[in-house]
């Protein structure tokens, strides 16, 4: 027994220190002037986001270089260590940043452990910054523990910098704050765990991967019962939650991954919400990349930039996604991204080579809409040559 525990301890040891090593490793990792050369395998494992991207023939597969957009050199290290050892930092500063990177490139456990981190952590001061974190990012259980929290201090917490610089920065996040705050009734103020979006601890090594476990045979059994309607309801309300689990099961019974909601796709849902690991799943098991769906035509790509799930972004492009397609407007989603202000989305369209001087059925281009929108910071960006 003492041998095994040494052995389970001494693990992430060895695997942290083959990041240091760098030997067999083939991929750069590039955030501004940090590079870090890392292992194919381990990004593979651990990432959905970096998995489609090596699958499929992208630069970045072909080159061995990878332009870490958003993410600066502390908070990459940090990301790069979780993924050879699932231990995540304990320097509570990191975790907000920590926690995007972990939503954009799909690492799930990592996310959820920032997200018990910033909850125990809850602060008048923090706390406006926090919970819009929490509602860019679709962190459902930080959410209700920042909104409590504010709705127990809201005249101390409204009166902080930090809820200045929310009201100004991410004016439509406030908005939905607002409105959550409006319905949420007042609890303890003391900060409570994130909920049911948190993660248990998860085991130690690289082994355990992003995907999902091997589906319960007893569960597909029951599934396989059902009528072909019936499992594709299912499986459209399992990509609205988010439930990667549930959609693997419901695949391996026979549900159609081409099923439809009111012209929409499993895929569409997943990414107007954000879910990287169900929207993988879906790719993986044959969901049409640029379907387009309703009198808007949108693609799935179009309603992850005008949503900013920069994630999904990232994962559609990197399984060929069409970063020029047009919607019923004739716009990109690289127009969408401008409507929304979303930075993180749009530098990921513009270094998959959407056209930022495409024009829409009325002639404007994606900075003629961010002009219009005040979108500040997609006007800076898009006005780059």
């Amino acid at each position: 027994m003492a041998a095994g525990n040494e052995a389970q301890h001494s693990t992430p040891v060895y695997l942290g220190a083959l990041l240091d090593d760098g030997e067999g490793a083939t991929v750069t990792l590039a955030a501004g002037e940090t590079r870090l050369v890392v292992h194919r395998a381990v990004l593979v494992a651990g990432s959905p986001v970096f998995e489609a991207m090596f699958r499929h023939d992208t630069a970045e597969s072909r080159g061995g270089l990878v332009d870490v957009a958003d993410v600066d050199g502390p908070v990459l290290r940090e990301l790069l260590t979780y993924l050879y050892t699932l231990r995540a930092p304990q320097l509570a500063s990191l975790a907000p940043r920590l926690l995007v990177a972990a939503d954009k490139y799909g690492v799930a456990s990592l996310k959820a452990q920032c997200e018990q981190q910033l909850a125990a952590g809850l602060t008048v001061d923090n706390a406006a910054a926090t919970a819009v974190l929490a509602v860019r990012h679709c962190c459902p259980g930080l959410r209700q523990t920042a909104v409590s929290y504010i709705k127990g201090h809201t005249h101390r917490v409204m009166a902080t910098q930090g809820w200045a610089d929310a009201v100004r920065t991410r004016p439509e996040d406030v908005v939905e704050l607002s409105r959550l705050l409006a319905e949420t009734p007042p609890e303890s103020s003391s900060p409570a765990s994130p909920g049911p979006s948190a993660a248990t601890q998860p085991p130690t090594g690289v082994a355990a991967r992003h995907t999902p476990p091997p589906p319960d045979d007893a569960a597909v059994s029951r599934l396989r019962t059902l009528s072909e309607e019936e499992k594709g309801r299912r499986l459209i309300e399992a990509a609205k939650q988010g439930a990667a689990d549930q959609l693997h099961e419901l695949l391996v019974a026979g549900a159609d991954v081409r099923v439809r909601e009111d012209s929409w796709t499993a895929l569409h849902f997943a990414a107007q919400e954000g879910h990287v690991a169900a929207a993988s799943c879906l790719i993986s098991a044959g969901a049409e990349v640029d379907a387009t769906a309703g009198r808007n035509v949108w693609t799935p790509l179009h309603l992850a930039a005008l949503y900013g799930r920069a994630g999904v972004v990232q994962l559609l492009l990197g399984a060929s996604a069409d970063p020029n397609a047009r919607d019923g407007r004739g716009q990109t989603p690289l127009h969408r991204a401008a409507v929304g202000g979303h930075a993180g989305a749009a530098d990921e369209l513009l270094r998959a080579g959407s056209d930022r001087g495409a024009t829409d059925v009325y002639g404007r281009t994606p900075l003629d809409l961010a002009r219009d929108y005040r979108k500040h910071v997609l006007v800076d960006m898009l006005s780059q040559r």
